[in-house]
């Protein structure tokens, strides 16, 4: 393999490259990986960890079901973090059972396992939720969850001790990616090393002002800006897997596209200033028994990211911290840290795709999907780039 010249480059280390990456060299390209910070920063490691198909529609849940198969192969050969502990949507009121139940019969029809939990069922398998908050719930058993911050960095472990054919830099920010001749040329900061490759694939999560500004600037994408929060350890919590509450089942798009009531639901005034900014609550604990808590969303046009700042509002931590108090059992306040996730998303496509020259590829904002579905929405972008 040359050190200057490869079938791929990827530009971008997060989770969306990576798989790209992956899925090239499982088809047999030689692949350079960059990456411009001392290792992925990004919303990759700033989520929940949480691989859940049940709240995707059409072909992005396809995508997701593919990647738990992925991900599932990928850690009988190595540890990436992956545990199989489920995901649970828990219903609060009437409204919020009928949208299980609704959904519940959607994936019946076409065989995804489902079960609905009864109050005391929830009460037995989840002991940390409060009586006074499960009505009813929707359990998948076969989803998963990973360890974000550890998981992207394990799967670049992994993917350099079996391929020879990959190479990955990190602190290696690409100032320069045009098509010449047959091919592309990528060109790192104050032009530190240029590398050649038959095709160029930038995932560049949100940054959008190194490479292509022009055409970022008028792409329409949207920033969210959203925060999260992590308790201290709590080993005698009994909360495992992916928890999703009341007001997850009327945000997420499973619910929206496949229950007929989705739209008709009354939203209970308690809920209005949590809408407001973009609060639903998911728990899931961590390898370490810390437990990770949120999220909130905000939202600035890509030419305006800065305007979200670098703040974590205390009024918004305030209100997630009230709500999940309303829910679970422990005491939330006992934290370790607080922080701030961005990812880019577009506000009428699942993600923004763009093909220069047949040469250079552009895939970003895939929003909070990132960690259900970019493994088998990353399959499938490869085998369309190399068709």
């Amino acid at each position: 393999m040359s050190d200057k010249h490869f079938d791929l480059i990827v530009i971008g280390g997060g989770i969306l490259g990576t798989f790209h990456a992956y899925h090239a060299l499982l088809a047999g390209k030689s692949v350079l990986q960059l990456e411009k910070d001392n290792y992925p920063v990004g919303a990759t490691v700033r989520n929940f960890g949480q691989v859940v198909p049940s709240g995707m529609e059409a072909e992005w849940f396809e995508y997701g079901v593919a990647g738990l198969e992925i991900y599932r192969n990928i850690q009988q050969e190595f540890d990436i973090s992956m545990r199989n502990n489920g995901s649970v949507y828990i219903a609060s009121d009437e409204g919020e059972q009928t949208l299980i139940n609704e959904l519940k019969a959607h994936y019946d029809l076409i065989g995804y396992q489902a079960a609905l939990l009864s109050k005391e069922a929830v009460l037995a398998q989840y002991p940390a939720i409060k009586s006074g908050y499960a009505k009813e719930a929707l359990y998948f058993p076969q989803e998963i969850s990973v360890e974000p911050e550890l998981m992207i960095r394990r799967l670049h472990q992994y993917m350099q001790a079996k391929f020879t054919n990959y190479r990955l830099l990190y602190d290696s920010p690409v100032t320069t990616c045009e098509a010449k001749g047959t091919g592309v040329v990528v060109g790192l900061q104050n032009k530190a090393a240029t590398f050649t490759a038959e095709k160029a694939i930038i995932c560049n999560g949100y940054e959008f002002k190194l490479l292509y500004p022009e055409l970022f600037s008028e792409s329409g994408i949207v920033v969210s800006k959203l925060q999260m929060m992590r308790s201290v350890p709590m080993a005698n919590v009994a909360l495992e897997g992916n928890i999703l509450t009341g007001l997850t089942i009327r945000r997420y798009e499973s619910f929206e596209h496949y229950c007929p009531s989705f739209k008709s639901i009354p939203t209970p005034d308690a809920y209005e200033e949590l809408k407001k900014w973009g609060i639903h609550i998911l728990f899931k604990k961590a390898t370490d028994n810390s437990i990770i808590i949120g999220d909130s969303h905000i939202y600035a046009g890509v030419n305006n990211f800065d305007d979200l700042g670098f703040d974590l509002s205390h009024h918004i931590n305030e209100l997630m911290l009230k709500e999940a108090e309303r829910i679970v059992d422990f005491d939330v306040r006992k934290l370790q840290t607080t922080w701030a996730g961005f990812y880019p998303q577009h506000p009428t496509k699942h993600i923004v795709a763009y093909d220069l020259d047949q040469k250079i590829h552009i895939r970003t904002a895939i929003g909070g999907k990132g960690m259900t579905a970019s493994a088998g929405y990353a399959a499938a972008s490869i085998k369309k780039i190399y068709s």
